[in-house]
C-alpha cells in the first residue's frame, strides 16, 4: 500500500503526499517515472498545509522526545522531509510499497540536507506492519483507506507505537476545487457531479480491496477501539487563488485528464463534452488558458495517543 494513488476527492492521498498528496483508485500499475513528478508537485503545492499540520503535531508530542517517525505510504517523500524538519531529533522513515518512489524520497532528503536522519523502508501493508519497528509518531497520509480491514490495521499500528506515542491519520477533508460553479461551458455545477462520480468510484475501490470490511469512517471511534486516546482533529487548507502559476495549471490539466480517462460512462455525454473542451489547448475556454482557475483543498488530520 502506498499513498501514491491520488484522486481529487477528500479521500485523496495525494497526500497527493500525499502521494498527498489525489490518487487513482484503480489497480493498474502506472509508469512511476511519469507519475512520480506529478505526485511531488501536488505534494509541494500542499506543503504549507502539511508543514502547518506537522507543527501542530509538535504541540501534541514533545518535539525533542520524538526519536522515530514512520511515514506510512510516503510516496516520493515530500511529507517525510517536512516531518523530519519539524522533529529535528527524530529518525524519519519513509515507508512505501513502490521502490521507485522510495528512491525519490531518499534523493529529496539528501538534497535538503536531511539524508542523515531520513531512511526508507519498502513494505507492503498491512502484511508488513510487524516489520516496521517501534515509533514515537506514525503518520498515515491517505493510505489507510487502501487497506481492507482498517480497524485491524489501526490496532496493529497502535501496537508499534511507543508509550506516549502519537498516530496521525490524514483521512477525509473536502474535495479539491479548481473551477467556479458556472464556467461558461456546459451545465453549471460540473465539479459537484465529478465529485459524485468519484465518490461512487471510491466506494467501488474500497469494496474491491482484498479483505475489505464495510467500516464507517468514524476515525475517532476507530482510534479509540485500537486502544488509543483521541488527541484532537484539525483540518488544514491549501488555498491557491486565481491567477495560478504554470505548475498549478499543469496539475489541474493532469487532474481533469485523469477524470476524463477514468470516469468514462459515469459521466453524461454533456459533461464528457465539457471535459473535452476544458482539455483542448486550442480552445480559449480550456484549462490551459482560463483566468478563473484556482486550487482549494482541505485535508483532515485525526490524532490519538498511546497511554
Amino acid at each position: 500500500m502506498s499513498q501514491h494513488r491520488a484522486s481529487h476527492h477528500g479521500h485523496d492521498h495525494q497526500q497527493e503526499h500525499g502521494h498527498g498528496h489525489g490518487h487513482h483508485h484503480d489497480s493498474t500499475h502506472p509508469d512511476w517515472n511519469q507519475v512520480a513528478p506529478l505526485l511531488e508537485r501536488q505534494a509541494e503545492i500542499a506543503s504549507s498545509a502539511y508543514a502547518e499540520a506537522a507543527a501542530w503535531l509538535g504541540t501534541l508530542a514533545p518535539v525533542y522526545g520524538v526519536r522515530r517517525i514512520l511515514d506510512i505510504g510516503s510516496g516520493p517523500g515530500v511529507v517525510t522531509s517536512l516531518l523530519a524538519e519539524a522533529f529535528p531529533a527524530a529518525e524519519t522513515v519513509a515507508v512505501d510499497g513502490t521502490p521507485e518512489l522510495l528512491v525519490r524520497a531518499r534523493d529529496r532528503a539528501e538534497a535538503q540536507g536531511l539524508g542523515a536522519r531520513v531512511s526508507t523502508l519498502h513494505a507492503e501493508l498491512p502484511e508488513g506492519i510487524g516489520t516496521l519497528g517501534e515509533a514515537d509518531l506514525v503518520w498515515a497520509g491517505n493510505s489507510l483507506h487502501h487497506i481492507g480491514d482498517q480497524r485491524a490495521a489501526l490496532a496493529e499500528l497502535a501496537g508499534i507505537l511507543r508509550p506516549g506515542g502519537l498516530i496521525a491519520l490524514v483521512e477525509g477533508g473536502l474535495p479539491t476545487r479548481h473551477l467556479p460553479w458556472h464556467i461558461g461551458i456546459g451545465r453549471p455545477g460540473l465539479e459537484a457531479r465529478l465529485d459524485a462520480a468519484d465518490a461512487d468510484r471510491f466506494g467501488e475501490m474500497r469494496a474491491g480491496v482484498p479483505g475489505s470490511v464495510d467500516e464507517p469512517d468514524d476515525w475517532r471511534a476507530l482510534l479509540a477501539a485500537a486502544g488509543l486516546t483521541p488527541a484532537g482533529t484539525r483540518t488544514f487548507l491549501t488555498d491557491v487563488p486565481a491567477p495560478v502559476s504554470p505548475v498549478v495549471r499543469e496539475l489541474a490539466v493532469s487532474h481533469y485528464q485523469r477524470l476524463r480517462d477514468g470516469f468514462g460512462d459515469r459521466l453524461d455525454p454533456d459533461d464528457r463534452k465539457t471535459l473535452d473542451l476544458l482539455l483542448d489547448p486550442a480552445d480559449a475556454r480550456s484549462l490551459h488558458h482560463r483566468t478563473d482557475l484556482f486550487h482549494l483543498a482541505a485535508r483532515t488530520v485525526h490524532t490519538a495517543r498511546k497511554g
